[in-house]
């Protein structure tokens, strides 16, 4: 085997391991990451605690009418109890009953809005619960398939750098060497000749170069300095 389509079989390889690396450290960054469930989870917090706000103020709300109710029952027992009789006790008593059931119907109408308040955020608590649980089996069992993504790609480098090992060692160290200093600089150290065109930069070869290739030597491409093969 002549060593351009030797080391083109390399730079495949090399190719591949470069590509399934790129594929193992993005799968590596997606695990653990649970920056949607942590969101999900402030979402429901934020709910719940608007929840547990609104819960106080409705029971300080009920609490205060209870206190009104109290003294509105024992202002209104006095008032109708017969036992005064004085006329302006009886009209301080009933302006006093006039402005309790005003109170009382102002909180009252307070009541009913927190409650509606409350049966809202209920509802918005309901739904970000369910909407974490989801995320969080979706979480679960993407965890899951990445895992096994990642020891599946993990087991393939393994493979595929013994397979480049193997290759590297039926090439002299010198070549390798040539090799792996053009993989560097640019990205691919070997190009496929097709009708007379280095790929590599588009440029035509001249004829003598052509017959070098043709004859199985090593010949680098005049334009871009690529090692060519031709398949």
């Amino acid at each position: 085997m002549d060593i351009a389509r030797q080391l083109y079989q390399l730079q495949e390889v090399d190719l591949e391991i470069e590509s399934d690396e790129k594929t193992l450290n993005g799968v590596v960054v997606r695990l653990g990451d649970n920056r949607v469930i942590l969101e999900a989870q402030g979402r429901l917090a934020s709910a719940e605690q608007q929840l547990d706000e609104l819960r106080r103020r409705q029971r300080t709300a009920e609490q205060e009418t209870e206190d009104l109710v109290v003294k509105l029952t024992t202002v209104e027992g006095q008032l109708y109890s017969g036992r005064i009789q004085n006329p302006k006790e009886l009209a301080a008593l009933q302006h006093e009953v006039e402005l309790f059931k005003v109170k009382r119907s102002r909180l009252d109408d307070g009541v009913l809005v927190i409650m509606d308040e409350v049966e809202r955020v209920e509802s918005d608590v309901a739904a970000a619960t369910t909407a974490l649980q989801k995320l969080e089996a979706a979480w679960n069992q993407e965890q899951q398939a990445l895992t096994a993504e990642a020891a599946k790609l993990r087991s393939k480098l393994t493979d595929l750098k013994q397979k480049r090992q193997s290759l590297s060692a039926g090439i002299d160290t010198p070549v390798v060497g040539v090799y792996d200093k053009l993989r560097k600089q640019k990205g691919q150290a070997v190009a496929r000749v097709e009708q007379g065109i280095c790929r590599g930069c588009r440029i035509s070869l001249p004829s003598s170069d052509l017959q070098q290739v043709r004859s199985g030597n090593l010949v680098h491409c005049s334009s871009c300095g690529r090692i060519m093969f031709l398949p």
